[in-house]
């Protein structure tokens, strides 16, 4: 028999019986997760950039460590007993040691700090730091102990890897500024675990070849290049130079070891560092009584005296050829005859000269002679009396025709052609004064009329 068909309306299997469900609280959910956390992970290290510090007034740290795909959460409590507190700070990359577990309040799991450590580069110049503070308070970077190099050089003593770039470049500058410089190599590494050991031992063995003592280091080359025997007072060294080449941090950190410092700190022949490039420093450098800041450079400052003592000798034989007395003699003679030369051509210019300046003055002679003159100066003469009496006549004229005009204006003006129209003139008899107005006159005042011919006297008798 077919089981019947079952309804679109049966939910019973989406919504089984309540009994078969075991349903659970976000609160229990959450402390399973916890448990499951801090089981299965636990006390772990993780590295990323601190972001979002925030430091409470209760003392506990909050921030997020993150990387470039995801972020997680982390506490420092005040409690906790962590060095380095100072190195959380937004934007440093740090190492941290912790305890991954879940904040129960926010369902958000979050790593309990234990340990704060610099990442990478940034833990080494902290204890690059920490070496540097303890060697200058015990002294080791005092000036007043640094000694001064030998100026003369005439064996040193080499303290690098015996093919690194460093050798050929001191060898390079060496062989052309002093060849006859005697160089004692004391190979050994320069980069990598235990290299600081080995620098530290290649200086003390060059210190024992230098006393007079037999090396103490037969497995190292250095037997061959230093010799079975103990060094003669004649052998020994002068100074030692310690180098390498350029690189990162951790490739010169050899050079920021303690045994390295305490090595060139307890040599008795003076120390030369040149490690890396001109921007980089190392602890050995500090406690070296000269720093240089390239294996070059620090060739030409051993080399330097020699170098410039043979550059004075050169100097001095060129002097002494420029000061024989023979040379001398031959630049005098030379000077005898560049003003021999120098005369004769004075002299001759001197005579051009002269005869350029007669011949001038015979020229100009014969254009003043006194009797040319004397003809020039009477036609211009005659020509200037002649000019003269044209303007003469000339002037006369013109004021003849002036003075002309003059009187011809002056006759129509006058008063004699007003009284030849018929018009006579009134005056005062005592003063001449012209009456012009009837008022002007007074009764019993004597007037005078002057007419085109004769003059009437008369008295006022009434206005």
């Amino acid at each position: 028999m077919s089981k019947p068909a079952k309804s679109q309306w049966d939910f019973g299997e989406l919504f089984p019986a309540e009994q078969t469900r075991k349903v659970l609280s976000v609160s229990e959910l959450t402390a399973q997760v916890k448990r499951l956390l801090e089981k299965q992970v636990g006390l772990v290290w993780v590295t990323g950039e601190v972001t979002n510090l925030r430091a409470q007034s209760s003392g506990h740290m909050y921030f997020t460590l993150k990387d470039a795909a995801a972020q997680l959460s982390c506490v420092l409590f005040r409690g906790e007993a962590v060095a380095c507190r100072e190195l959380l700070q937004d934007g440093q990359k740090v190492l941290l040691q912790g305890d991954v577990t879940v904040y129960e309040a926010r369902g958000q799991y979050q790593l309990i700090v234990r340990a704060v450590e610099l990442q990478g580069v940034g833990a080494l110049q902290i204890a690059f730091e920490k070496l540097k503070q303890k060697l200058a308070a015990e002294g080791l970077f005092a000036p007043e102990r640094k000694r001064s190099l030998p100026k003369y050089p005439q064996r040193i003593g080499l303290v690098t890897s015996p093919t690194g770039a460093a050798i050929r470049d001191v060898l390079h500058v060496v062989q052309r500024r002093n060849p006859g410089l005697e160089i004692i190599l004391a190979p050994c590494r320069v980069q990598g675990e235990g290299a600081a050991e080995e620098i530290a031992a290649a200086i003390k063995l060059l210190n024992e070849f230098s006393e007079g003592g037999a090396p103490r280091r037969p497995d190292l080359e250095t037997q061959k290049e230093l010799g079975s025997r103990g060094a003669r007072p004649s052998e020994r060294l002068d100074l030692i130079l310690v180098t390498r080449g350029g690189g990162s941090l951790e490739d010169l950190w050899a050079f920021n070891e303690e045994v390295v410092a305490r090595a060139i700190f307890e040599s008795a022949i003076p120390v030369v560092s040149a490690v890396g490039h001109e921007i980089d420093f190392t602890i050995g450098d500090f406690v070296a009584d000269v720093r240089a800041a390239t294996p070059s450079a620090a060739a030409e400052i051993i080399t330097e005296g020699v170098f410039a003592s043979r550059q004075l000798v050169v100097d001095l034989t060129q002097r002494m050829v420029r000061a024989h007395p023979r040379r001398r003699m031959n630049e005098l003679l030379q000077r005898l005859d560049d003003l021999q030369a120098g005369l004769l051509r004075c002299t001759r210019q001197g005579t051009k000269e002269r005869q350029v300046a007669w011949q001038n003055l015979a020229e100009r002679l014969l254009r003043v002679r006194p009797a040319q003159l004397l003809r020039q100066r009477r036609e211009s003469l005659v020509v200037s009396r002649r000019r003269l009496h044209e303007l003469t006549q000339v002037h006369l004229r013109n004021w003849k025709n002036r003075f002309g005009a003059t009187e011809s204006r002056l006759r129509l003006l006058g008063p004699e052609q007003v009284l030849s129209r018929g018009y006579s003139i009134t005056m005062d008899a005592a003063t001449g004064k012209v009456l012009r107005a009837a008022k002007d006159v007074k009764v019993g005042q004597h007037l005078k009329t002057r007419l085109k011919a004769g003059e009437v006297l008369s008295k006022v008798d009434k206005r």
